[in-house]
């Protein structure tokens, strides 16, 4: 999904609001400025009432004759929106937000990810297989490049997925997606690890059919990925010095 920061200056606005009021600085219940926005982020007023019908679409604003545009409370968010979440985890870089936000992420794939591993185990084809030897191959290949290691990863993840042949699950991953880059980006940026071996396990238990096999090693996997990511934190970005140790495989 192309981030909206790269839609022109409609999608630079769209970000620009969300991140002022996912970051905080536009309270729940607050009254907006359009005037002072429109100065704020040199737009026509056209393209912030523009840019305000997405974040209305998404149950962030909304706006009531007398009172004007506001900030709806957070429980009436739609937290699941891929884009929401994307923004979530931008605003929340570095916060403890963005340490409980990857928590929730992790339970949420404890929960789906060794799920449809079991599933994939027991319906995948070909065409599954090669999408999930190609994301592996592509691992492997990733080297210390972070941004190659992240594209891989989430291509594993998504054919995965795929690999269940259940609408759902398979949608789950534009839900998955967004956090599962960012902890990529902080894990492949700090640490050194090979990913490989614990991603290779449960290719192999989908490709042999053991659907327990394939749930239990994508529990291992997400337990290592825990694992880094605690130490990720703790080490800090990669290029700060020796700090940074070897990790886990994790996914």
């Amino acid at each position: 999904m192309t981030p909206y920061a790269r839609r022109g200056v409609h999608g630079q606005t769209v970000e620009s609001l969300a991140r002022l009021v996912l970051g905080g600085r536009i309270a729940e219940g607050a009254t907006l400025d359009l005037p002072a926005l429109q100065a704020e982020f040199d737009v026509s007023l056209t393209v912030l009432r523009e840019a305000l019908k997405v974040l209305a679409a998404k149950g962030m604003v909304d706006a009531r004759q007398k009172r004007g545009t506001f900030v709806r409370p957070r429980a009436e968010w739609n937290l699941l929106d891929p884009d929401v979440l994307g923004w979530r985890f931008a605003a929340a870089a570095g916060q403890r937000a963005d340490t409980a936000l990857l928590h929730d992420l992790g339970e949420m794939r404890g929960i789906v990810e060794p799920a449809a591993a079991g599933l994939a185990a027991r319906r995948r084809d070909d065409a599954d297989l090669a999408a999930l030897d190609a994301a592996l191959t592509a691992m492997g290949e990733a080297g210390s490049d972070p941004a190659a290691a992240v594209r891989a990863d989430l291509a594993f993840h998504r054919a995965l997925l795929a690999a269940a042949h259940n609408e759902l699950i398979a949608g789950m991953v534009a839900l998955i997606e967004p956090g599962l880059a960012h902890r990529d980006r902080i894990v492949h940026s700090s640490l050194r690890r090979d990913p490989v071996p614990g991603h290779r396990a449960v290719l192999d238990a989908v490709r042999a059919g053991d659907g327990e096999a394939a749930s239990a090693a994508v529990h291992t996997l997400l337990e290592a990925a825990g694992h880094d990511l605690e130490q990720a934190h703790r080490a800090g970005p990669a290029d700060s010095g020796p700090a940074a140790s070897p990790a886990k495989d994790a996914g």
